[in-house]
């Protein structure tokens, strides 16, 4: 037990910490720029600061993912313009799969691909569909994990609301 305690202690003196900075309400969300599923463009987060973005983070073979999409798309349909946009992000999967997951659900929102884990390991994010509301400054107001029904009308309220919040100064 002694030999535990004192590997655990000499191990946060040689990093510094233990555990990452949470990123979580109230923390700028971490940049990050990811190609688009079918293109050659890419999209940075940090170029999306004025609006209020819902970053989701999904995979083709997660089922309750396949599930919200559908409400995804209709609040994409209802929202997107000058104050929102709607980023998911496709985690350790290629192209070719997930274009073709797109073309059978039918969806409309911007995919991005994370083929290498990496943002989604940034962002702290283990669990899918996992999503993260970011406000126009660039800071999270919410992460939710599990599935929603995002065209529903308390989640449309709540982002609505922060259309309300003044955009940053440029």
């Amino acid at each position: 037990m002694t030999a535990v305690v004192v590997s655990a202690a000499a191990y946060v003196l040689i990093t510094g910490s233990s555990h990452p900075n949470p990123v979580g309400r109230g923390s700028a969300a971490p940049d990050f720029t990811l190609p688009l599923v079918d293109s050659d463009e890419t999209v940075t987060l940090s170029a999306l600061r004025g609006k209020v973005v819902l970053v989701n983070f999904w995979a083709t073979w997660c089922k309750p993912c396949e599930s919200e999409i559908p409400a995804m798309d209709r609040l994409y349909r209802r929202l997107s313009g000058d104050e929102f946009e709607m980023l998911a992000i496709s985690v350790g999967e290629e192209a070719s799969v997930v274009k073709a997951f797109r073309d059978r659900i039918g969806f409309t929102f911007p995919t991005l691909l994370d083929r290498s884990r990496g943002v989604a390991s940034e962002w702290q994010t283990f669990a899918f569909p996992e999503s993260l509301l970011v406000d126009r400054d660039g800071t999270i107001v919410e992460r939710y994990v599990g599935p929603r029904d995002w065209d529903a009308e308390v989640y449309v309220n709540r982002i609505e609301r922060l259309f309300d919040s003044p955009a940053p100064a440029s």
